[in-house]
């Protein structure tokens, strides 16, 4: 008689199967790393964009409040000690202690190499004021930028 082997079920993984699983594995880790590395690049940019708004705003307040002063150019402006708008103060030194005031403000919310611009256009009977401020981003050729209209 012949003898007769049964065969048992194999039980648990081959080497194949685990192989298979870590690449698989492997693959979705790398596009969790870089779902990741995207969020803190929109991260910052986001960050960089609030300060922007934050700083086109602020000056946006200072021309308002002060419309005789020459705000158009890119600064650099003055330390004339004008705190708090004092009284002594001409409109043009106002102007360029805001502008000087300003740009440190800027040089400290946006990363090194930021550029800021102010635009003025006479339209009668209201001057047309557009700040701009630009600032570079990791990973971009062109700077990033922001830009505020306003009127008086």
């Amino acid at each position: 008689m012949a003898a007769h082997r049964m065969t048992r079920p194999a039980r648990g993984f081959s080497l194949v199967e685990v192989l298979v699983a870590l690449v698989v594995m492997a693959v979705g880790l790398l596009g969790i790393a870089g779902l990741y590395v995207e969020g803190l690049h929109a991260g910052r940019t986001a960050v960089y964009r609030g300060a922007a708004v934050t700083l086109a705003a602020d000056m946006a307040d200072r021309i308002r409040a002060n419309p005789a002063g020459s705000y158009a150019g890119s600064g650099p402006g003055a330390d004339m000690g004008c705190v708090n708008g004092a009284a002594d103060c001409s409109a043009s030194d106002l102007a360029a202690d805001d502008w000087y005031r300003w740009l440190e403000d800027l040089r400290r919310r946006l990363p090194a190499g930021a550029t800021a611009a102010i635009a003025r256009q006479d339209l009668a009977p209201v001057s047309e004021y557009v700040i701009t401020l630009s600032w570079p981003e990791v990973g971009q050729e062109a700077p990033a930028s922001y830009a505020l209209a306003l009127q008086l």
